[in-house]
């Protein structure tokens, strides 16, 4: 049964954060709010944790396309090629905030994802998300949860996904009702950008 802990975004309590990422650290699935919609994360650097993620997205992990949730941009060459100044102003102007970019993988990515040529990277506007991977010292690997409920498509309230996920992963962090928009997806990987999905994410930036 998971553990249920309750952080608040004005103010993260570090006890309470240090807790959860001992968790994720240990190999751990947790669920936590982002800027946009609740996420299901692990650490990039724990394998049976990713695989995990990958059975429960009911795809192969080196096929798999997650997102990895940075506290900031200073450590992008970590898992990206050398970008262009026009492209990193981008990235500047547009996070922290709502966005998912597709960037090109370098070769430091963890090795399950070699074969990948690209890399999604988030910096969600929210501290509790930022204080998790400050924490953990790499990103989190993160996709979105998803309702089942076809008119529904994410649950907002955080005891809602408890009782939904606790059998599933082993932390929920409670940050208060999420949104029910998932980020504006961007591809640079291209000559110019793809809008991907449109979603909280303005497209002026």
């Amino acid at each position: 049964m998971a553990e249920f802990i309750r952080i608040y975004e004005e103010n993260p309590n570090p006890r309470d954060i240090k807790k959860v990422v001992d968790i994720i650290r240990s190999g751990g699935l947790v669920i936590y709010p982002s800027d946009t919609v609740y996420a299901l994360g692990c650490d990039i650097t724990h394998n049976k944790a990713m695989e995990r993620l990958a059975r429960i997205k009911g795809v192969r992990l080196d096929k798999a396309n997650f997102s990895f949730i940075c506290e900031d941009l200073s450590r992008l060459s970590d898992f990206v090629r050398q970008i262009d100044n026009t492209t990193f102003k981008m990235l500047k102007r547009a996070l922290p905030g709502p966005y998912t970019f597709i960037l090109p993988g370098n070769n430091k990515l963890p090795s399950i994802f070699k074969k990948k040529k690209e890399v999604g990277i988030r910096v969600p506007d929210n501290a509790i998300a930022r204080a998790l991977v400050s924490e953990l010292g790499n990103p989190i690997l993160s996709m979105s949860i998803k309702d089942e409920d076809e008119v529904i498509e994410y649950t907002t309230d955080p005891e809602l996904i408890y009782e939904k996920w606790a059998n599933r992963v082993d932390v929920v962090v409670d940050g208060g009702y999420g949104g029910n928009i998932p980020s504006t997806v961007i591809d640079l990987t291209g000559d110019e950008p793809l809008l991907v999905r449109e979603g909280k994410g303005s497209l002026e930036f």
